[in-house]
């Protein structure tokens, strides 16, 4: 099976949920797999779909940040020392058979950071545990990636038409708008970049999944639809204020 690589991309918060918006669609429209890392600039709240608005202004740090409401549920994120990942698929099997893909891509992450050299036992998830009330990171549910007590990673989906996406963000460094949740820099000692972590997942994916990750950049229709998404969905009060 074959898997589109989309390039490494930094950007502001609504042309990334744009963008994984358009990989969903992409999925329904041409039974196509996709998977793109990313970044953001400048630092960004995001939100999860369900969470009242009223939220980002439970702390001065979240407040000060620009925003963006997902179309994902789960709590807020702040997207600064981090990586990102998206990965849509068609419907039906062999993309959606067997292990759940949170925990596969979970586990995928953990393999990853092995081969970085990241000796601190990392594990999944199986209990929730409440940290606090606001920041998705301080919330553990069953499969989400936990090193030293403290979540590394975690995922949110999206299925529309029997198509899935599936965004994560793997927390590199502490935050200074986000002071309380510590990354693997402060939880193992090392500073891992974008481009390695990026470099080993999709390493891993590969050799624990078998299929093909094809290079590929976004067509013309995607970049046309990016930029509409951006502009009159993500970047739109209606959108982001609904709640």
């Amino acid at each position: 099976m074959n898997v589109r690589l989309l390039p490494y991309e930094v950007a502001d918060g609504p042309a990334n949920m744009a963008a994984d918006d358009v990989l969903l669609e992409f999925a329904q429209a041409e039974h196509v797999a996709s998977l793109r890392f990313y970044g953001w600039s400048p630092a960004t709240l995001s939100l999860g779909y369900f969470q009242p608005a009223a939220d980002r202004f439970k702390s001065s740090e979240l407040g000060s940040l620009p925003w963006v409401r997902r179309a994902t549920g789960g709590s807020a994120l702040v997207h600064d020392k981090e990586v990102t990942y998206a990965l849509s698929l068609p419907p039906g099997p062999p993309w959606q058979s067997g292990e759940s893909w949170l925990v596969r891509m979970h586990r995928i992450i953990a393999g990853a950071l092995a081969s970085l050299g990241v000796a601190a036992p990392i594990t999944i998830a199986d209990e929730p545990q409440v940290l606090g009330d606001v920041l998705c990171f301080q919330k553990q549910t069953a499969g989400d990636l936990i090193c030293r007590g403290a979540k590394i990673a975690g995922s949110a989906q999206r299925k529309q038409r029997q198509c899935l996406l599936q965004h994560g963000d793997i927390l590199l460094a502490r935050s200074r708008h986000a002071p309380q949740l510590p990354g693997l820099a402060e939880l193992c000692g090392l500073t891992i970049m974008e481009d390695q972590i990026s470099a080993a997942i999709k390493s891993t994916f590969v050799k624990e999944i078998g299929w093909e990750l094809l290079r590929a950049d976004w067509t013309a229709a995607e970049e046309q639809r990016r930029r509409q998404l951006a502009r009159d969905k993500y970047g739109s009060r209606a959108w982001n204020e609904r709640r």
